[in-house]
């Protein structure tokens, strides 16, 4: 659990990590760590996402285009009036479905 709360928080590889499991005498794959983040982050999130601070009343809804690694994505983003990031998700797609999506990830708390 700890090494997926440092993969989650930092900008650390899965090798990187690996190593450092290593260092501290137990031997794991980088794969197995990869499994871990994709078995465990969703549970982590919904369970993090309630002790959040809570917001001012006041934010908006921002959505960019951008491109990472080669490809054009959408970027929707919360922002309340203080100017700090709510929440944020990229979609491939700029649709009803991928704007409820984002609404839904962003009023869940």
């Amino acid at each position: 659990l700890l090494n997926v709360c440092w993969y989650l928080r930092c900008s650390l590889s899965y090798r990187d990590l690996a190593e450092m499991l290593l260092e501290r005498g137990v031997g794991v794959n980088h794969t197995t760590i990869y499994r871990w983040v994709q078995a465990y982050s969703p549970e982590l999130d919904k369970r993090c996402r309630r002790a959040l601070k809570p917001t001012n009343d006041s934010w908006r809804v921002d959505e960019t285009y951008c491109k990472i690694k080669g490809t054009w994505k959408y970027l929707y983003r919360a922002v309340d009036s203080a100017g700090k990031t709510l929440d944020f998700m990229l979609s491939a797609k700029r649709d009803a479905k991928a704007a409820k999506r984002f609404l839904r990830k962003v009023l869940v708390v």
